[in-house]
């Protein structure tokens, strides 16, 4: 039996053989191999069908998606969001700014002419809102705004005693302009209202430079508060005085738009048109956000000692010309304004801006604000003091107290030797070879009480010239004085340089 199964076992093997003696195990092992093979170019084939169909199935179904998203309402949004970010990285310019300038019939005749001193009807839109009609001139369609009459108030009631209705009507002022559709004016290219006084003038380029600090899309109210301490107590710090001018971003006007009416029946006792805004706007939750250069100017007499001073920010209204004293002397009111026209166009940047510098030859301490008028004291005064308003003006109530301000004041000098001698902007012209500004400020000539320190006597100077190149970024960098520096000095001439300062410099003695 054993025999016999090793036979067969022999047999089996020896049928596995292949004609050529090679054993049937080395045909497999080939077999194995090209299996795997097989199996791995199938692998292959399926991965990229699968990824072909894939990307076939993901294309039909990005596109039904974006067919689904393009319906869906939060694309619009998405869609406005994109169109505003593109819309914000262009600055703002005067054609995105709408003026409602409030007036009155009575005194339109007189005030028209602030108007036509800073109005620009080729690069503005705005309206003029009247109480009544007045009678018009063709040949001021292209110097004034567009003027209306004010929409009827007499349903809203008025219950302050002391003050006047038509605070309801001026009040509404920035509503009813919006409600006009701005004149004809796209609302996508109205980025912000302002709104002003007939007796106010604004110097438009740096109120353009202001308003470009913010985000118009966004709600801002900017403005600033009073000259007065009592008049901000009785009425607020937190409310924009609407004389010296302020700013409603669009999105903020179209929110008052639809809520103003039924504010304003809440607040029958209100003063003024400024108090019922800003009640208006707290009810909005939207703060003033205070910008220093919107000048309400609720002061009587001379500005001199406030503008000589003005503070390191743009210079951007003049209200109340009617109450103050004329800017410069021995001219009217306009004729003054219209002096400041010209370094406003040569270089509104620097406008009233001061600088302090020192002439160590003469011991003189030098004070200028560009466009306006320098200031030469005898002996050394510290920045500290000079950048400090003088008490030339009255506070509201017309009394000489200077605990009456929101802001420090000095005395005006009573030392006989260190009242300042006072020149005042004559002339400006731009040197177009240097691209420098040559400014020229004439004396004053008033008469000095006699001095008698050792030292050699302002009297002598005729004259100031100023150098400066505008510095159109100016208000771009973080806020700084500028520096001034002594050029020369000859009998009757002073000339001095004003610009940016230097690494290192500063006002010192």
């Amino acid at each position: 039996m054993k025999a016999s199964k090793k036979d067969s076992e022999k047999l089996i093997w020896d049928q596995m053989r292949t004609p050529s003696g090679t054993t049937i195990a080395v045909s497999s092992s080939q077999n194995r191999v090209f299996l795997h093979k097989f199996m791995v170019w199938l692998i292959l084939f399926v991965c990229v069908t699968c990824v072909v169909c894939t990307l076939k199935l993901l294309n039909n179904s990005h596109i039904s998606c974006e067919d689904d998203f393009l319906s869906h309402p939060l694309h619009h949004s998405i869609n406005s969001t994109t169109h505003t970010s593109s819309k914000k990285q262009e600055k703002t310019g005067l054609g995105h700014i709408v003026f409602g300038i409030a007036a009155s019939a009575k005194l339109w005749e007189k005030r028209k002419e602030y108007i036509k001193l800073w109005w620009k009807a080729e690069k503005m839109n705005g309206i003029v809102w009247l109480d009544s009609p007045v009678k018009t001139h063709k040949e001021e369609n292209y110097t004034i705004p567009e003027l209306r009459i004010s929409g009827d108030t007499s349903k809203f009631p008025y219950t302050n005693r002391q003050g006047h209705r038509s605070a309801i009507r001026i009040s509404r002022i920035v509503s009813e302009t919006f409600r006009l559709g701005v004149g004809g004016i796209k609302d996508d290219n109205v980025r912000w209202f302002v709104m002003g006084d007939d007796d106010t003038v604004f110097v438009t380029e740096n109120l353009v430079r202001v308003l470009n600090k913010y985000d118009h899309n966004q709600y801002y109210y900017i403005g600033s508060v009073s000259e007065s301490h009592l008049q901000n107590i009785y009425f607020s710090y937190g409310m924009a005085y609407g004389g010296g001018g302020f700013a409603i971003s669009y999105p903020l006007a179209k929110a008052l738009e639809k809520m103003q009416d039924g504010c304003i029946q809440r607040y029958p006792g209100l003063y003024s048109s400024d108090d019922r805004m800003q009640a208006c706007m707290a009810e909005l939750g939207v703060p003033l956000t205070k910008e220093l250069g919107f000048h309400q100017y609720d002061v009587y007499g001379n500005l001199f000692g406030l503008l000589a001073a003005h503070p390191v920010a743009p210079f951007v209204t003049l209200h109340h010309l009617d109450v103050v004293e004329p800017i410069f002397p021995n001219v009217t009111r306009v004729q003054a304004l219209q002096r400041l026209l010209t370094p406003m166009k040569l270089d509104s940047a620097g406008l009233m801006q001061q600088s302090i510098c020192y002439d160590t030859a003469r011991s003189w301490t030098v004070s200028v604000s560009w466009g306006f008028a320098i200031q030469i004291f005898r002996g050394v005064l510290s920045p500290r003091e000079v950048e400090m308003p003088s008490r030339t003006f009255l506070n509201w109530y017309r009394r000489a107290d200077y605990t009456a301000y929101p802001f420090n004041t000095r005395p005006v000098m009573r030392n006989p030797c260190q009242k300042p001698f006072m020149f005042y902007f004559s002339r400006a012209r731009m040197d177009s070879s240097t691209n420098v500004t040559v400014s020229e400020y004439v004396r004053h000539r008033v008469p000095h009480p006699t001095c008698k320190w050792k030292m050699v006597d302002p009297d002598q100077l005729d004259k100031v010239e100023v150098y400066r190149k505008p510095d159109p970024g100016l208000w771009d960098r973080s806020p700084r004085r500028n520096c001034c520096r002594i050029l020369d000095s000859k009998k009757k001439r002073l000339a001095v340089d004003v610009g940016v300062c230097r690494e290192g410099e500063m006002s010192e003695a």
